[in-house]
């Protein structure tokens, strides 16, 4: 009699814990242990990069008028609103929008001398800066001429970049695509398996830089005019996209 009552039990018990068990897994019910189970994935997942090399198109020069050791405030601003002023008389007459001309960077402090265990003011200096958009990069060269022919006594320096580079980052994309869907066709066959549709992708977009620089360089106004001036290449950029493709495996 014993011995039924515990086989019964016995038997009750396991019931229940199948039972248990099946409607844990059925609900996705939180238990104080792991089920582990195996399921291959159902997704491949494939990387693909693109680039483009592109010519900048546009130039941006940073022109500068340094004043030093003048008697007054009212000297310095005079002097460098006067040069600037000159400055972008001359860009207009050159061909540059007035739109592209934006003078920053506009300061006037006191210059000291240490004497008798004090700091007397002996004068004022000044400094401004005359960004200029250049949209024919051809005329780079001729530009930083006429600043400083005009009164300029630093090319600051000199950035190329691109004006829109949406463009270009949009036919590298398209490149890095395909290039993804070709690598997931060999992948697929290499591995014997079917690909379904792409069900996502995700894009990353690396930092292009802030184009090529050219080298800051103190000068002297009143260089001359024609072809004798400097000589700036703008040389290439690269503009990269990667992306990864999820494909469906059937």
């Amino acid at each position: 009699m014993e011995n039924d009552k515990f086989l019964r039990n016995f038997f009750i018990i396991v019931i229940v814990s199948f039972v248990g068990l099946y409607l844990i897994k059925a609900f996705d019910i939180s238990y104080p242990f792991t089920l582990v189970t195996t399921n291959r994935s159902s997704e491949l997942a494939v990387v693909g990069e693109g680039k483009i090399e592109v010519t900048p198109d546009t130039a941006y020069v940073d022109a500068g008028i340094t004043i030093d050791n003048r008697q007054t405030v009212e000297e310095v601003q005079k002097t460098i609103n006067t040069i600037n002023n000159k400055i972008i008389d001359s860009l207009k007459k050159l061909g540059i929008n007035k739109a592209d001309i934006k003078t920053s960077n506009y300061s006037v402090y006191p210059n000291y001398s240490y004497e008798n265990n004090q700091n007397k003011i002996i004068g004022y200096n000044g400094n401004a800066t005359i960004q200029i958009k250049v949209r024919d990069i051809q005329m780079a060269s001729k530009v930083i001429e006429t600043a400083t022919s005009s009164g300029a006594n630093q090319i600051q320096g000199v950035r190329f970049v691109i004006d829109k580079p949406e463009i270009y980052r949009e036919q590298a994309r398209d490149l890095a695509i395909k290039n993804a869907k070709d690598q997931a066709e060999k992948m697929a066959k290499s591995l014997g398996i079917k690909l379904g549709k792409i069900v996502n992708i995700i894009e990353s977009t690396p930092n292009d830089g802030s184009a090529y620089k050219y080298s800051s360089l103190p000068m002297v106004g009143g260089g001359g005019g024609g072809d004798s001036g400097i000589s700036i290449e703008q040389g290439s950029q690269t503009l990269t996209s990667t992306v990864t493709l999820y494909f469906e495996k059937r």
